[in-house]
């Protein structure tokens, strides 16, 4: 199971915005109005429609998912490390649901929220091999892990 799992998973430092997946995933803040990393990426590549789908909506649904990722504070939570998997784990969800192949992930909750980068790979990484042992008939050939910087490269 392990290697077929490896065989779906690729790690690229660049611009989520110009992947070729069905899926980017937004690690947004709560209010879905934009704001820096890849937020603010995805808003500057969708233009102003997205910002003003998202404020009539009072959030957004569009083709990409929005996901928000735990701040830490001090140290780091047994329920920040759940709220992590989660965002992950829910975005499987969502895309195994409506039968997409490919998604990307940002490092969610790494930049300004101060998720430790160790950490937060291994709960990606786990969480995503325990989504695929619960579903093994996804149609999800495809997760990219876009990095911003090479030191999340690493």
């Amino acid at each position: 199971m392990m290697s077929s799992i490896r065989n779906k998973l690729l790690v690229t430092k660049g611009d989520i915005t110009k992947l070729a997946v069905d899926v980017i995933v937004n690690a947004a803040n709560s209010s879905l109005l934009g704001g820096g990393g890849v937020d603010g990426a995805i808003h500057a590549a969708a233009g102003p429609e997205l910002l003003e789908e998202c404020k009539r909506l009072n959030g957004c649904k569009t083709a990409v998912i929005h996901t928000v990722g735990p701040i830490i504070n001090l140290e780091v939570s047994d329920s920040d490390k759940q709220l992590l998997s989660n965002c992950y784990k829910n975005s499987m969800d969502l895309t195994h649901k409506n039968k997409l192949k490919s998604i990307a992930f940002p490092c969610i909750s790494t930049g300004i929220y101060h998720f430790p980068k160790d950490e937060a790979c291994q709960i990606a990484l786990t969480t995503i091999k325990n989504w695929f042992k619960e579903n093994g008939d996804s149609s999800i050939d495809k997760i990219i892990f876009c990095v911003f910087n090479e030191q999340d490269e690493d």
